[in-house]
Parts: C-alpha cells; structure tokens; sequence
C-alpha cells in the first residue's frame, strides 16, 4: 500500500499543507488505497512535503507524485481534457504554486497574529528557553523566502493586490463551471482545491481571504471539492459560515 506523509490535519482543514491536500486528493481522484502517516520536512528526499513511499521506491514533490501514480497505474488525471486544455492547466497550476501559494504563506507566517495563532505552534515541543530564538528563526526564514517570490518586495496590501489578478483569474477559469476545466475534475482542480481551501478557512483572519471570499464561485467551489474527497471531514460550508 502507498504511504502518504504529511502534516495532518490542522488550521481548520483535513491537511494544513495544500501541496500534502494536492497528492491526497490525486491519490482519491485516482482511487487508489493508502495509508497517512505524520512526518516532518527533514523525513523527506528532498527536505519537503508530501513523499510517498510505494513498495521501494520513495518520491518527494507533489508534481512528481503525480507523475509516478500515472506511470505506475496508469491514471490519466487530465484525462477530460483536450491537447490545449492540458496546456492551459499546466498554465493555471504553476501559477497557483508559484503566485497564489506564495500569498497564502504571506497570510499565515507574515501576519504576525496569524503566525502566532498557526504556524508558531509548530515548535511548541521546542525547550522554553530556546522556543523564542527558533520561532524568530523559522519567521525570519520563511518571510526571507516570501521576498524571493517576489511578493514580499511589495508594500502592504500590495502583494494581496497583485496575488487577487491570479485569484481573479482562477474565478473567472471556473465561471459556473462544477470544475476548473469543465464537468469533470482533472489534476490541476487538485492544486486549485488545496490553495484556495488554505486562504478560506476561518481559521485564519486576513485581508486575501475576505478579498477571495468575495468570489462566490470560489467558496462554493472549495465547498463541492471538500464534500467530493473529504466526505469524513467536518467542514462548515463557507457560504453558511459567511452569513453566520
């Protein structure tokens, strides 16, 4: 059986990580039996999140999970899709991981209340004495990272202004269509799920998110993709949660 490793659930989702929420749920579009164990970065090949181990073989990096589930099994995850759509869903997910995601990390690790009500509760095992000195690290590591994307050159609400043009571009992708790319789901609504459910959680209270909640099709699309591959989860439909 295929072992996943990931965060776990956390932040108000089945998974906090929405690149470990991209393989789970190509995993479950692909039907494929699996099994989900914690584990931290340092576990990894190559020092991230997820990897999977199958029979021997250990692969790292969530595009090339996908990757070894279609060589090995032989699912086609764009199968739906026309030459020119699975070019422009290759487009659409780079620009999620590479601009939308990047936004996303911004809202919870720059945002120092954020921070303090997420991510610093990674390192809560850490000695007291030396909890202060690897929280300021780890912030310190992650905002460094933040300005080599390129949004975190910018000024406040800027990066959130430049992240909305792919947000809104996403929104209008999906128009009033039940996927990204049509009737049928295909890999790339695997990326779009994780990222977007991860700025919209209420877990969080940040500037992107109010903005993306704007999006109706957005909500209403993370809300049909978490009853769709997270059936066991308990999740408030973002619509309702907004009118509460």
């Amino acid at each position: 059986m295929i072992t996943l490793y990931g965060f776990g659930p956390g932040f108000g989702l089945p998974e906090i990580s929405p690149f470990v929420t991209k393989a789970e749920v190509q995993l479950r579009m692909a039907g494929l039996a699996y099994r989900k164990e914690k584990a931290m970065p340092p576990a990894s090949p190559k020092g991230q999140l997820p990897f999977i181990e199958d029979e021997a073989e250990r692969i790292a990096d969530s595009t090339f999970i996908r990757a070894h589930l279609e060589g090995k099994y032989g699912f086609d995850f764009d199968a739906p899709l026309s030459l020119q759509q699975r070019a422009q869903a290759w487009a659409f997910e780079r620009m999620i991981e590479h601009h939308v995601y990047w936004a996303l990390v911004g809202a919870r690790w720059v945002n120092p209340e954020n921070f303090a009500r997420g991510p610093a509760h990674f390192f809560d095992r850490v000695p007291d004495h030396q909890r202060e000195k690897v929280l300021e690290d780890a912030q310190f590591r992650v905002a460094e990272n933040y300005l080599l994307s390129g949004l975190g050159r910018h000024g406040p609400d800027e990066d959130v202004d430049l992240a909305m043009r792919s947000l809104f571009a996403l929104s209008v992708q999906l128009g009033d269509k039940t996927y990204l790319m049509g009737e049928e789901p295909c890999g790339t609504d695997a990326t779009a799920f994780g990222a977007l459910a991860g700025i919209l959680t209420p877990f969080f209270t940040s500037t992107l998110r109010e903005r993306v909640e704007k999006f109706d099709n957005l909500t209403a699309y993370v809300d049909r993709m978490m009853a769709q591959y997270y059936p066991e989860f308990a999740w408030k439909p973002l619509q309702q949660a907004a009118a509460a």
